[in-house]
């Protein structure tokens, strides 16, 4: 049974994505004067200015993008056999479909697009009809086409590289071959066009660079760097050095000097990855790099010996994050630990405020000596960590611990980098042990001390300020099998720890004594405590999730649902929802006081961390095999969402990931029209609009109203409808309009005949406090009324008090009325002998709400001090 409606989270967008393995294209607008970069980051292309400021995301893909280029005017993108033209970075203006293989090659083309797919068929399309003007096959085994280049002044001619090594010179007008190159017998990788007419840099799987005469077939140059194929080329132009620069599939770049024929430096560790596309500016000394290790940089060579530095980049994780929690109270920071050894800060405001932490290392100087790639320094991923703001100023505010490693470090998040501790036990301070570690780590509220749980079942606790040892809980050890979890309460009374051997256990923080040790259902896998309600999660490997109240230290709830090992937990802000994430790639809410499961959605990819955002408006989730860290808004906070609880048998639905830019069920297309196109539907448009809006009959004149408008007797002034209008006047006056009886007045009358007192209560409760003052006054006789209407007006509220409804109304209007006329009513047996009854039904009434009251304030009060 799948419910109605959307469910409580809604996909917003991705963080910390910024490359991948395309290569990125450069545009330079004729109009701003600038240059702009697009890279493809999954399914959208992301548009930054020169200064890396992030401009535009294009309209969402069905798929990740595979190949990508540009014109001055288009972008063009393709995935599988599918190929689209952006316009203006965002809208798609154009669909290419004819392909029955992966597009791999693109190659604008003036007025046309090539493109070549795997099964070695080339494509040259019409960009504005969308039509194909050219295919060519080409046989694979002799031919197979690897390279695309347009070279410059080559009127009408396209430049083909081969897997087997050979070049062709083709005419795309003619369709004619027009020369055949022989290659080097090495498959051709990439061609990239010199600034000189006429030659060609053709990059080689071997490593070698052949810079080539393509109009006398001459080999001018020939280089060789030792990393492999060569994956991407560039040239400094315009200003005055002869530079070409090489990627490798390493991660490093060669600067190769074409005046003096020789390498004159080399950039390595450029990208942790494959350098996928590289670009130098033309007329500066800049050079822009990608790489599928999920980074952009732009490098400057100002430097001596024309090496280049980093000048501005944009990087996130280029291995998926392990571990993600949000960072201070405002919800805009998110700490991310990933699988690289890097810990980074990503703001989900702006990217201009990521910061990175950068990697652990037990020794930074020795690790910046020996470079990225030879780094025996560097610390094991971050597998679990806990982070405080309340001294982050004043010293170190992150404590982390390490896969499979012993040793936690610290984290300074004001520095950007890893702290000045290192926290072991003392007697291993001499000797690493290689099968024990650290599990779980804790810190507690006010940023003093760090709480770190071991493998073989020691808890020790830290100075964060001075990285001293302040003592261990339990006497050699607190737990029999390892640290699955500690946490420290809010006001640092209480250590809680699990252990594997299926024991929780209550310690005081200062004393490190023993309060209290109870054994749980199963062995557990983590635990989360919300420190404001005192409220403890834990895992267990059964699949099963208990909540434990640390104040009386039972387990109050435990919910089942799950069908794989629950990766992570996270609590909202007032802790009245955990949100759990297993391995069978779900995402479940579940209500605490009601203790029902109340949202549950899955995606494609289990989510491997959660955290909810300190304000309440996000939930945060990294997942297995990817890099992103992915938005979800919460919909209870702006629009109205059920929170009833799912029932037993709902299907939960399978909810696409955030994208960049939105995405409801299908692309988006945005259509353009030609002028010439345009102007007739401009005037259907119009003629409908006008046909539409057509008058059905002539406007009639108003009639005039008269200079003294008659109005209705009463209290309240109404004015007489028109239809209530003679249109001869009498002149015989009508002695029933001088009396002034109100419509409450005659309603109270008519009640006393027909005991029916709804219309008068009605009226009555329309009017405001002076106008329902008035009206019991001019029940009285000195006011014009009657006894017999002030017995009807008591009537009223016997009748009120009988029903049980509007009591706190009734004992208003019974005050007001008994203030304005208690003279009279002492005087009238009547009114007395009918107060009298009103009174036995007022304590009454009063003994049967106080009942009421009392049971309810019963309630309340074993609510506040009982348990959920």
């Amino acid at each position: 049974m799948a419910r109605e409606g959307a469910g409580l989270f809604a996909a917003f967008r991705v963080l910390g994505r910024f490359s991948g393995h395309v290569p990125h294209v450069l545009r330079y607008h004729g109009r701003h004067r600038e240059f702009y970069l697009a890279t493809a980051v999954g399914r959208s292309i992301h548009t930054y200015s020169f200064n890396f400021s992030f401009c535009s995301t294009g309209n969402t893909l069905p798929q990740d993008i595979t190949c990508l280029a540009a014109d001055r005017m288009l972008i063009f993108a393709s995935y599988d056999n599918i190929l689209h033209a952006f316009a203006r970075n965002k809208e798609v203006v154009h669909t290419y479909e004819g392909h029955k293989a992966r597009i791999h090659l693109l190659q604008p083309f003036g007025d046309h697009v090539i493109s070549v797919d795997i099964d070695n068929v080339l494509i040259v399309w019409n960009i504005q009809l969308e039509e194909e003007y050219l295919r060519m096959d080409f046989d694979k085994p002799t031919f197979a086409v690897s390279a695309l280049l347009h070279p410059s002044t080559y009127l009408n001619k396209v430049l083909l590289g081969s897997e087997q090594g050979a070049l062709q010179l083709w005419n795309i007008r003619s369709n004619k071959l027009l020369y055949s190159f022989p290659g080097w017998g090495l498959a051709v990788t990439t061609l990239e066009q010199a600034p000189a007419v006429d030659v060609v840099a053709v990059g080689l799987v071997s490593g070698h660079i052949i810079v080539h005469n393509i109009k006398f077939d001459e080999t001018l140059m020939k280089f060789q760097q030792d990393w492999g194929p060569i994956t991407a080329i560039s040239f400094r132009t315009a200003d005055g050095h002869p530079v070409m620069a090489a990627g490798s599939p390493v991660g490093h770049i060669a600067l190769w000097d074409l005046e003096e024929n020789k390498l004159m430096c080399q950039m390595q560790n450029a990208h942790s990855t494959a350098i996928a596309g590289m670009t130098f500016v033309p007329g500066e000394p800049l050079l822009i790099t990608n790489g599928a290790d999920n980074a952009l940089r732009v490098w400057i060579f100002d430097g001596p010996g024309g090496t280049g530095r980093v000048l501005r980049s944009r990087m996130g994780h280029s291995a998926p994050p392990t571990k993600i929690r949000y960072h201070g109270t405002n919800g805009e920071q998110i700490l991310s630990a990933s699988q690289d050894g890097t810990l980074q800060s990503f703001s989900t405001v702006h990217e201009k405020f990521n910061k990175s932490l950068g990697r652990g290392s037990i020794n930074k100087k020795k690790s910046k000596k020996k470079g990225l790639k030879l780094d025996t320094m560097a610390l094991p991923p971050i597998t679990a960590f806990a982070s405080e703001v309340a001294h982050q100023s004043d010293w170190d505010g992150i404590v982390a611990c390490h896969q499979g490693y012993i040793t936690c470090t610290t984290w300074n998040y004001q520095k950007t980098s890893m702290g000045a501790h290192k926290l072991r036990p003392e007697e291993f301070s001499k000797h690493k042990p290689i099968d024990i570690y650290a599990t779980a780590v804790d810190i507690t509220s006010c940023g003093n001390f760090a709480v770190i749980g071991m493998s073989t079942g020691q808890v020790d606790v830290y100075n964060m300020q001075s990285g001293i040892h302040r003592g261990r809980y339990g006497k050699e050890r607190a737990h029999e099998g390892a640290i699955r979890g500690v946490a420290v309460d809010s006001l640092n009374q209480l250590v809680i720890t699990a252990g594997s051997e299926g024991l929780i256990k209550f310690w005081k923080f200062r004393t490190k004594d023993l309060v209290y040790s109870t054994e749980l259902p199963s062995s557990p896998s983590g635990i989360l405590l919300h420190r404001d309600s005192g409220i403890l999660g834990i895992a267990f490997d059964d699949f099963t999730i208990g909540i434990l109240d640390i104040e009386t230290r039972r387990i109050v709830r435990t919910f089942s649902g799950h069908h794989g090992r629950i990766n992570d937990m996270t609590f909202n802000p007032d802790g009245r929802w955990l949100i759990t994430s297993s391995m069978d790639c779900s995402i479940k809410t579940w209500d605490l006081p009601s203790g029902c499961l109340i949202d549950c959605f899955l995606v494609d990819s289990a989510a491997v961390s959660l955290t909810m955002s300190p304000t309440g408006d996000f939930l945060a989730s990294a997942h297995v095999d990817d890099l992103g860290i992915y938005l979800w808004s919460n919909r209870s906070l702006y629009s109205l969402v059920s929170l009833r609880p799912l029932p037993a048998d709902y299907e939960p639905s399978l909810v696409t990931l955030p994208s960049t830019c939105p995405m409801q069920g299908q692309m988006k297309v945005c259509f353009y029209f030609s002028p010439r196109s345009l102007f007739p539907c401009l005037v259907c448009q119009r003629f409908i609009a006008f046909k539409k809006n057509k008058p059905r009959e002539p406007p009639k004149v108003p009639k005039s109203a008269p200079f003294f408008i008659p109005t209705l007797p009463g209290l309240i002034p109404r004015y007489i409808a028109p239809e209530e209008e003679n249109d001869t006047q009498s002149k015989v006056v009508n002695l029933g309009i001088l009396v002034q009886k109100s419509d409450f007045y005659i309603r109270l009358e008519e009640a006393l005949s027909t005991n029916e007192y709804k219309a008068p209560l009605d009226l009555l409760k329309s009017l405001g406090p002076s106008n329902i003052e008035v009206e019991l006054r001019g029940l009285s006789p000195e006011g014009g009324g009657s006894m017999e209407v002030m017995l009807s007006f008591l009537r009223m509220i016997g009748m009120m008090l009988n029903k049980k409804y509007n009591f706190e109304l009734s004992q208003a209007y019974l005050a007001l009325f008994l203030k304005l006329h208690l003279k009279i009513l002492s005087s009238e047996p009547k009114l007395l002998e009918e107060l009298s009854k009103l009174s036995i039904q007022l304590e009454e009434t009063w003994i049967h709400l106080r009942a009421l009251f009392n049971q309810s304030l019963c309630v309340l009060t074993y609510m506040k001090s009982a348990l959920l």
